[in-house]
């Protein structure tokens, strides 16, 4: 009997969340039912705490070096516990090491590196939004970082700021999107199924949810640029 060997990896955002298994589980969970889905075998399990915007992680390396001492697969439970970043996939395709993901099993090399390289320009996309709508909300006079922002007007001044850029980042994210949805539109689908293709191939909402999309916030999104 050919048994295959997985090395799992789980990674939690805080040290708070580590101590208090909350993710945690649920990683471990979906693991466990795609192991037993057939004949596969957890040699180890390697834990992460820490942010997702990080490259050095220890437990990854050792993950990985346990892969190539063993042969075995590395397993996770979600894809965006690599982290958004291109670096990070990059240095787990150069390590050699085989991987599946429970939550997108049939992600390759390939469609794993474009999809890093999607969410990290989605980052600086919206940090050069947030850029734009300060120096707009500093045009109008809106004054940033200085002690007057401890008044009430200022803290009015900035809520305005605050509200500004997050209607720019809304009309920006809408505007990326609109092409993908108006292609489900012409293939005849209403909203709902629209929604549910998106979560599908785990396109990210506007606040960087996976598996959120619903009719009404199709609804929305189509009405930001009407």
């Amino acid at each position: 009997m050919n048994v295959e060997k997985f090395i799992s990896y789980c990674r939690v955002s805080t040290t708070r969340q580590g101590a208090s298994g909350l993710g945690l589980e649920a990683q471990q969970k979906a693991i466990s039912d795609y192991l037993q889905a057939g004949e596969r075998e957890l040699l180890a399990e390697f834990v992460e705490v820490e942010s997702g915007k990080k490259n050095d992680r220890p437990k990854l390396l050792e993950a990985l070096s346990r892969c190539r001492s063993t042969g075995a697969t590395l397993i996770i439970a979600k894809l965006d516990r690599l982290a958004r970043n291109v670096a990070f996939i990059s240095r787990l395709m150069d390590s050699g090491v085989n991987f599946v993901a429970v939550d997108f099993p049939q992600a390759n090399r390939l469609t794993v590196h474009i999809l890093a390289a999607v969410a990290e320009y989605e980052g600086k996309m919206i940090s050069e939004r947030v850029k734009v709508a300060l120096a707009a909300a500093k045009a109008r006079g809106v004054r940033l970082g200085t002690p007057e922002n401890l008044t009430r007007a200022a803290q009015v001044k900035g809520a305005k700021a605050g509200t500004l850029a997050k209607v720019m980042r809304a009309d920006a994210f809408a505007l990326e999107l609109i092409p993908m949805i108006e292609g489900y539109l012409q293939q005849g689908l209403n909203l709902s199924q629209i929604a549910a293709s998106l979560n599908s191939a785990h396109i990210l909402s506007a606040r960087g949810q996976a598996g959120k999309w619903t009719a009404q916030a199709i609804k929305n999104t189509l009405g930001r640029t009407a």
